[in-house]
């Protein structure tokens, strides 16, 4: 049987982006949570790993982290999910990164990709082709594109001679951007899925967050049209205001429209599906901004018939909230009104 994705969530902050461990990290994400996903109408889960969660820094899987990854693996097969496994950060690659990721410079760094993949196969391998695809990286960040088409590119082939059936999910550079996919390489290979990440307008979705440049905005915002009004920009200190010329373009459903072009033609090309592996907006948008741009979203992914996983399942985009409380963002993204709790 072919692996297929229609609509999924990430599991976020889990074996990715974390400190939790021991206890803490196996109470975090549980087999509730995962038939709770399923209950919902979800069909698989997108799930971040990070090397230094995965491997010591002697090259060592971590037996712990392995286990609960295949804890998970078995609980959503036995829920009728299936899961997509994103390596998502490396020693030698953070998408947040200020220099130019090792991953790209040093050969070495490209050789022990390779080999993490390898060490993912070893693990894995054995679990269905139906069930399990893989991820090659989370967000990309080359400055030059053609670093990512030479790594990706190494990385894929490593995979496919150890299984010649996998699914390989393949995202485009420039933290997945849906502008980079005219410079993506694309393997000439059936069991490939493309990937790209949607975060626009980021002063929508990023409201207040404080990792990014655009969260140093914190007065009124406005959807759909333009996110920030005139009389609000004239109050802003100079620096900001300047940004503002960059961050603060109209923004509605047309405009998600538009910027599939590049994803859609290289899919019309090759053939290969698309999935949407993230998109989000974060708990300090207010509410009612944040189901209009999700109501959007998911109308224009289902009109396409693009694939989908929201960001996150229990973060600070989450479809629930830490202690397990519907947001009622499922309801706007499945199409029904679930006020439930797990």
């Amino acid at each position: 049987m072919p692996f297929t994705l229609k609509r999924g969530t990430n599991i976020s902050h889990w074996l990715s982006q974390s400190s939790r461990r021991g206890r803490e990290r196996e109470e975090w994400f549980t087999r509730q949570d995962i038939q709770y996903i399923a209950d919902l109408g979800f069909d698989h889960l997108r799930i971040p790993i990070d090397e230094e969660q995965m491997w010591d820094r002697t090259g060592r899987p971590v037996t712990e982290a392995f286990d609960l990854l295949h804890a998970a693996l078995d609980r959503a097969e036995s829920a009728g999910l299936r899961a997509v496994v994103d390596l998502h950060i490396l020693r030698s690659h953070y998408f947040n990164d200020k220099e130019e990721p090792a991953l790209y410079r040093d050969p070495a760094e490209e050789k022990k990709f390779c080999s993490l993949w390898s060490g993912i196969s070893e693990q894995l391998r054995a679990r269905g082709t139906d069930l399990v695809a893989y991820e090659l990286l989370n967000e990309a960040v080359a400055r030059d594109p053609g670093d990512w088409n030479r790594v990706s590119t190494a990385a894929f082939n490593t995979i496919r001679e150890r299984e010649p059936d996998r699914t390989i999910v393949l995202g485009s550079n420039s933290f997945c951007s849906t502008q980079t996919f005219d410079v993506l390489h694309v393997p000439d290979d059936r069991h490939c899925i493309l990937t790209y990440h949607y975060y626009r307008p980021m002063l929508i979705t990023h409201y207040r967050a404080g990792w990014t440049d655009v969260g140093r905005y914190d007065g009124p915002v406005h959807y759909p049209g333009r996110p920030v009004v005139s009389e609000d920009i004239a109050k802003l200190d100079p620096e900001v205001k300047a940004r503002m010329r960059e961050w603060n373009t109209p923004f509605d459903r047309s405009t998600m429209i538009a910027d599939l072009a590049g994803p859609l033609a290289v899919s019309d090309r090759t053939g290969l599906p698309l999935y949407c592996g993230e998109f989000g907006v974060i708990n300090k948008t207010p509410m009612p901004l944040r189901l209009a741009w999700y109501r959007d979203m998911i109308r224009t992914l289902n009109d396409y018939g693009i694939a989908w996983a929201n960001w996150d399942y229990k973060g600070s985009f989450g479809i629930v909230t830490p202690d397990g409380k519907e947001t009622g963002i499922a309801g706007v993204l499945l199409g029904q009104d679930l006020p439930r709790t797990t």
